[in-house]
């Protein structure tokens, strides 16, 4: 039987379990928007790249495993930093929405 303390801890951490699952579902939301808003147009609403810019610039799929291999640490210095001939966001966009993105980016994969 479990006393008034442990019930109480217990429903503590399934509260908080449940907010971290809704703080993830916002996360992944927002990765998703600001993807498609600021990616999207060469890199694909599928990122695929298969855009006439993706195509252009021969981007390459990042659904690939040759993409999904790099860490998050390279992924979010290529969008803060960009990558010739995809700009720099570090100054239009904050950190936590540069890893959203890379959540979604993470999502994608083949």
């Amino acid at each position: 039987m479990l006393n008034t303390d442990m019930r109480n801890a217990m429903r503590t951490g399934i509260r908080a379990l449940a907010l971290g699952s809704l703080l993830c579902a916002a996360v992944f939301a927002a990765g998703e928007d600001t993807y498609k808003a600021k990616c999207g147009m060469c890199h694909g609403q599928d990122g695929a790249g298969q855009t006439p810019m993706g195509k252009k610039f021969k981007l390459r799929d990042l659904r690939s495993a040759d993409v999904q291999k790099q860490t998050d640490a390279e992924l979010t210095a290529i969008i803060a930093k960009g990558k010739p001939p995809m700009p720099a966001f570090e100054k239009s966009l904050d950190a936590a929405t540069i890893t959203s993105i890379v959540g979604y980016i993470r999502s994608i994969k083949q």
